[in-house]
């Protein structure tokens, strides 16, 4: 299935069958070796691009207690600048969604933008500042779909020591930036997204089949 198809699988209640059929297949590839290709990401998770189309995509996510912890130089709380279609594949993710609001004094980040491009993420620091508040969070078990728009500030939450996969569709909003909150002296870096070996990802991929 395209992207266009597995929309239509997750617009009117989910097609689970046919959902989980299709990531069956992704991971199962990965997990033998057959050359799908998969990076680290900073925030903690792999990454299996399986379609690119202009501003639309498809990937399925993987958190494992295999691979290292997010090693995020900013922080894990971002904004993306495409909206979201997440459907949960196996394990619980939830969503943090903080109260982040601009102020002029006593704000406790800085906002960076991150421009991406196949040799990583470029951070840059901006002139706005914030005020992170507590918030909310929203859990999600298998079989959830849930959606975020362009521009809402979130932070992804695993349980410890179990694996959790998602098939994510994005969708590109024109004119929104990708934004993470970092510190208020930080300064502009760049940050790489490692490929993710053959031994650890067939490892990653085969704990997601078992939880299908």
């Amino acid at each position: 299935m395209n992207r266009r198809e597995l929309s239509a699988r997750l617009a009117d209640g989910p097609d689970h069958t046919a959902l989980r059929g299709w990531a069956r297949g992704v991971l199962t590839r990965a997990a033998e070796g057959t050359g799908v290709p998969a990076v680290h990401h900073p925030l903690g998770f792999v990454c299996l691009p399986v379609e690119r189309t202009g501003g639309d995509g498809v990937c399925v996510h993987v958190w494992s207690p295999r691979l290292p912890e997010a090693a995020t130089s900013t922080s894990g709380v971002h904004c993306h600048s495409w909206d979201l279609v997440s459907y949960v594949l196996t394990g619980e993710i939830g969503n943090r969604l903080p109260d982040v609001r601009p102020v002029a004094r006593g704000p406790t980040h800085r906002l960076f933008e991150v421009v991406s491009s196949p040799a990583g993420d470029d951070l840059r620091p901006t002139g706005r500042t914030v005020r992170q508040g507590p918030g909310v969070t929203e859990r999600h078990g298998p079989g959830a779909v849930y959606r975020l728009p362009a521009g809402v500030f979130h932070e992804s939450v695993v349980p410890d020591g179990g694996c959790t996969a998602t098939i994510a569709l994005g969708s590109e909003t024109p004119g929104v930036p990708d934004l993470t909150l970092g510190p208020l002296d930080g300064a502009r870096h760049h940050v790489t997204r490692p490929e993710c070996g053959d031994t650890t990802l067939r490892l990653v991929a085969r704990a997601a089949l078992d939880g299908l």
